[in-house]
Order: C-alpha cells, then structure tokens, then sequence
C-alpha cells in the first residue's frame, strides 16, 4: 500500500493552513503538520541572538528559517513510519522551485514506499493582504507596514514541477472545486479508502 507525503506550499496568507485541513479531514487519520507550530522555538533563536524578531530578516533567513525546515521534515519522515498519509503545511518558497531538493525528497520516500505530492496553493495578491490584516499575528507585522516591498520579493507563480497540484484559494467556488480534483487523485494513487471518496 502506497504512502503520501503531501506538501503544501504557496507564500504566506494564502490559505495554506485552512487548504491543508480541508485536506486532512478528508483523509483517513492523516498526520497534520504545520511549521508554525515552531515558531516560538524559533523566537528564542532570535531572543539568544539579541535580534529583533523578524522573519524577514537577514537574521532569519541565516540562522531559522532552514532549521525550520529540517525540523519539520524530519518529523515528517518519523512519522510517515507510522501513517499513511502525511501532511505538512509551510511555505516551501525555495523548496517547491528547486528540482534536486525535489528529486532527493523522492529518493527518500522510496525507502518508506510513499510518493511526494506537491501541492501550490494560489490566492490572489489582495485577498492575501485582507487575510493578513485579519489573521492580525506579529509574523505579518514587517509585511503589511512594507506590503510593496514583500510582495516583490514573493513569487506567486506556480512552481514549475510536473506533478503538481494547484488550488485555488482566491474564492470559495474555485477552492472546492481543486479541493475535490487533489482529493480524487490521491484516492486513485491508494488502495485504503478515504473518508468521502
């Protein structure tokens, strides 16, 4: 029976968080992880730095934000050990667009006999600074006080990976509509059934 290690990614206030639930309710008794649930190991990183806490920082990008990322994927792969099906929910700006991090993710999986699915999460640039404004969290603090100057820095684009999957979280309608197409995708990749389909 075939694994899963899904991967949902897109920049930040995109909906990546409310996507990759829907996805998991879906799912029959799938492991959910987000990286921000190490946020406040990460905000003692900056603390111990005498750093002002700014994940856009030079400071960040240096010491966390790749920590971040081999905490949680190692997580991941303890407990894709154990589970079916494993979600993990973070930006994977710089991951999504590199090809041999793609490819040696797959190589690994192969040992725990579980395919990589990729999926983008696409949301418009306005609705993402309205769920900014709304989430209200210190993370988006920099990001709506310069939302030109982050908004350059961010590629909205779909990365270019031939098996990905892109939902669109700009409206309702648009988002049921890609969840229900991932959704029957993986329920062709695995034998076990889910839970609706």
């Amino acid at each position: 029976m075939k694994k899963h290690l899904i991967i949902v990614g897109s920049p930040p206030a995109c909906g990546k968080t409310f996507v990759s639930m829907e996805l998991a309710k879906e799912l029959n008794n799938p492991v959910y992880l987000d990286k921000d649930t190490i946020i406040p190991l990460s905000k003692m990183v900056f603390k111990a730095g005498n750093e002002p806490y700014n994940r856009d920082s030079k400071f960040f990008e240096t010491y966390v934000r790749d920590a971040e990322y081999d905490a949680i994927m190692g997580i991941a792969f303890e407990s894709i050990v154990f589970n079916d099906n494993v979600i993990v929910n973070a930006p994977f700006s710089k991951e999504l667009r590199n090809k041999e991090y793609i490819s040696n993710l797959e190589t690994k999986l192969i040992e725990f006999n579980a395919d990589l699915i990729p999926i983008w999460v696409h949301c418009d640039i306005e609705v993402c600074r309205q769920r900014m404004i709304e989430r209200n969290s210190d993370r988006d603090t920099w990001k709506l006080a310069h939302f030109d100057e982050y908004i350059k820095k961010q590629n909205f684009s779909v990365p270019e990976l031939d098996n990905i999957h892109v939902i669109n979280n700009s409206n309702t309608e648009s988002f049921e509509v890609d969840l229900k197409k991932v959704i029957e995708v993986l329920y062709l990749l695995s034998i076990k059934p889910f839970r609706r389909y």
